[in-house]
């Protein structure tokens, strides 16, 4: 990897991005952009920018991987959050997961998952089922589809195994879950 670009643990959405920019501002970081999980730097870090931006991102519940080891696992949840919140292309939608991550990453998949499952303590597929579920409580919070309309909208092959899945992982069923709502949604980044 190049001593240009700076992998982040935690990253996950726009926001994160754009408190990075702002911690790279402060400890005066020239860069070229940062995307989730990565930072493209303009020049290698001294000593001092390294420990200022290493502080200044654990302020804010995120640090800088150090090794390949964590930096391939970081970069496997990133694409597991993506196809499991369906933020991937209609090509990349079509594969499953073991195909995309392989695809994505180049390395075969049983390697992934046997390395995501010793740093993780879970399979690559608990971690995207878990995933997948957030985002249908995401759904079910804003109340504008139906449980059929989830259903088809996460790729469930039908409401009783999205129903059925979803009560495995939260132990309330879709509809209990929308009476409760928000309260038991859990952040990305903590699963």
């Amino acid at each position: 990897m190049s001593a240009n670009i700076l992998l982040v643990k935690n990253m996950v959405c726009h926001r994160c991005l754009l408190a990075v920019e702002n911690v790279l501002a402060n400890a005066s970081v020239p860069f070229q952009k940062v995307t989730v999980g990565e930072i493209y730097l303009e020049q290698p870090l001294s000593d001092q920018q390294y420990v200022s931006l290493k502080s200044g991102l654990a302020a804010i519940g995120l640090e800088l991987i150090d090794n390949r080891t964590s930096g391939l696992v970081e970069k496997v949840k990133q694409l597991v959050i993506k196809k499991a919140r369906g933020e991937v292309n209609e090509k990349e939608s079509k594969l499953n997961l073991s195909a995309y991550l392989s695809q994505n990453l180049y390395h075969e998949y049983t390697y992934l998952s046997s390395l995501f499952s010793s740093v993780e303590g879970r399979t690559v597929e608990n971690y995207f089922i878990q995933q997948r579920i957030e985002k249908v409580k995401e759904l079910l919070v804003y109340n504008e589809m139906t449980l059929a309309a989830i259903a088809f909208e996460m790729n469930y092959s039908s409401v009783a195994h999205l129903s059925s899945q979803f009560k495995q992982i939260t132990g309330l069923t879709p509809s209990h879950f929308k009476k409760v709502g928000s309260v038991k949604r859990k952040l990305i980044d903590r699963l």
